[in-house]
């Protein structure tokens, strides 16, 4: 009997283990639809844009508000655009492989990528953030300092807008 207590709680402890790992990394992700176009904050603009995109692919969840990752091709100079500091590509799933975050620190940090606003506060707190590389564009969501602030019961800082109401 008590071996067979010891593979049951073996097989639900595997169970649990390999549905934990689907559902991190497949079963809350959603294919979004081809765009033709992507929203870029011009230069001295607080007003985004479309700038037309090919090659548009792009995964996202309701999950979480930081799991959207896009790749597409983007004919434009990432001077025109209100440049992004800070920008932390974040990791996407092994199989949307169009979306290296590994690659996109490296390239930024030797700045052979350029990171640019998509959308400032695309929800409170986050911030759509695009890297622009030799004729390519990839884009992620990513906490901004309000965000930050807001998010751990902090203040905001100074310039921040008001904080929706819980």
């Amino acid at each position: 009997m008590g071996k067979l207590l010891v593979i049951l709680l073996l097989g639900c402890t595997i169970a649990a283990g390999v549905g934990a790992w689907y559902l991190q990394v497949h079963g809350f992700y959603d294919r979004l639809p081809e765009q033709t176009s992507v929203r870029l904050t011009p230069l001295a603009s607080a007003a985004t844009q479309n700038f037309p995109v090919s090659n548009f692919r792009a995964i996202d969840s309701d999950s979480s508000p930081i799991r959207f990752r896009a790749c597409f091709d983007i004919d434009a100079d990432p001077a025109q655009f209100t440049p992004y500091s800070g920008a932390t590509p974040l990791i996407a799933p092994r199989w949307f492989d169009c979306f290296d975050a590994r690659a996109l620190t490296e390239a930024l940090s030797e700045g052979r990528a350029q990171a640019v606003m998509g959308v400032a506060n695309i929800r409170y707190g986050i911030d759509r953030v695009v890297v622009l590389m030799d004729g390519r564009g990839y884009s992620w969501q990513q906490i901004n300092p309000c965000g930050t602030a807001h998010f751990d019961g902090d203040p905001v800082p100074p310039g921040c807008p008001p904080p929706p109401e819980r």
